[in-house]
């Protein structure tokens, strides 16, 4: 029988919740993994309370947890600590996102899960790693941000530096997630060994810095980072530029933009004639392009930069992006139908493979749905023994 999708076969147990770690494995499970959500009781999975919320349901939740199995256990008990045991060698994957120590202190720390499955792949997510000074502090995604000196880029030089009001470490630090895994389970396949893997935000974020340290390292200290606003600090043109209809990124070869925008005097000019001028003079430079683009539409502007095959881009906004008929069409905007919420549109699947080009139909679990399911099919309890366990509250499941 054919495989449904890359991943088919492999089973996932998923102690991850909020956003890196169930990133991670919600990608998993489009790639067509089992994944095994288990949500501590008594309230599951913490991004269940995120908004937009309707009638008790979390589209931020849905988002995350579309095609994964409800697992809503008390993981403190005994016998909810003999299910997880039982469950652990049945699986490929262990992933959790909890504080290093917390496995530890549950019972379920890499040295005792190897002992149960030595061949198991077991994935760690943190804010700063499993070692070293600050591995014991909590931390989230602006929080990494800020140690990797990532934040201090972000903003105007004269005030005080700014976030951006997306999870790009979270995001970022998932796919390292995923991309480790996948590695660890190709190493499994040809030697039979599991692994420990450690993931942090941190590490995810500082290693976004693809000009600032080696050019302030190499330079000796001359070149220093720093925060720029709408434009960048060592290279010009490259930043935001106001426009009649939309502000505007570009990010093109000088010497192209002064012939779209009708100004070659300036190429050869000394005061822009190299890079080095261009940031001296920075503000010549906007007023240039800025005054051209102040005088000519949306379409006008980029089908001359297009005709120039100069990249540049209008700074939409979210809901102008969800509009726009590239990504509708390559389903990176995806309109889904939850049982509880309806139709609403998420971020799509940003992975593509020839040999699997189909999405597969994913929806998203409520608490413990999937309870009597895990334990009977993966485990082989019986309905006593499920029914046991229910009543004296190891398992808990919402009606829906």
């Amino acid at each position: 029988m054919e495989p449904e999708h890359i991943l088919d076969g492999y089973r996932v147990l998923d102690f991850s919740q909020v956003i890196a770690g169930p990133m991670a494995t919600r990608l998993m499970a489009e790639l067509g993994a089992e994944i095994i959500k288990v949500e501590l009781q008594p309230s599951g999975d913490s991004s269940r309370n995120l908004p937009y919320r309707r009638d008790g349901r979390s589209a931020y939740f849905v988002q995350q947890n579309r095609g994964k199995k409800s697992l809503c256990i008390d993981a403190k008990t005994d016998e909810g600590k003999a299910v997880l045991r039982e469950l652990i060698p049945k699986c490929d994957v262990l992933v959790e996102n909890f504080a290093p120590g917390a496995m530890k202190r549950m019972g379920f720390d890499y040295d005792e899960v190897k002992k149960l499955n030595p061949e198991i792949v077991m994935c760690s997510i943190s804010g700063f790693g499993q070692t070293g000074p600050l591995a014991e502090l909590p931390g989230y995604d602006f929080i990494a941000a800020s140690y990797a000196g990532v934040i201090d880029l972000i903003g105007e030089p004269d005030k005080p530096p700014v976030f951006p009001m997306l999870a790009i470490g979270d995001a970022s630090t998932a796919i390292h997630a995923l991309a480790a895994i996948n590695g660890a389970l190709l190493h499994k396949e040809r030697t039979g060994r599991g692994q420990h893997i450690d993931i942090s935000l941190l590490d995810a974020y500082f290693n976004k810095q693809e000009i600032s340290v080696q050019s302030y390292s190499a330079s000796g200290g001359a070149m220093l980072p720093k925060r720029a606003g709408s434009h960048h600090y060592l290279l010009c043109p490259l930043g935001v530029y106001k426009g009649r209809d939309h502000y505007y990124f570009i990010m093109a070869d000088w010497a192209k933009v002064c012939v779209v925008i009708e100004r070659p005097e300036l190429i050869k000019d000394p005061l822009f004639a190299t890079t080095p001028a261009r940031l001296e003079n920075l503000q010549g430079v906007i007023d240039a392009i800025e005054g051209w683009l102040g005088q000519h539409s949306d379409e006008e502007v980029l089908g001359a930069f297009a005709e120039a095959h100069l990249p540049i881009a209008p700074v939409l906004t979210v809901p102008e992006a969800m509009q726009h008929p590239h990504l509708i069409e390559r389903g990176i905007v995806r309109e889904i139908d939850d049982r509880a919420l309806g139709k609403f549109s998420i971020p799509g699947m940003p992975l593509r493979f020839s040999e699997f080009p189909d999405l597969l139909p994913l929806t998203a679990p409520f608490r413990g749905e999937h309870n009597r399911e895990i334990l009977a099919d993966v485990l082989g309890y019986s309905a006593d023994q499920v029914n046991a366990l229910e009543q004296s509250a190891v398992l808990a499941a919402e009606t829906f």
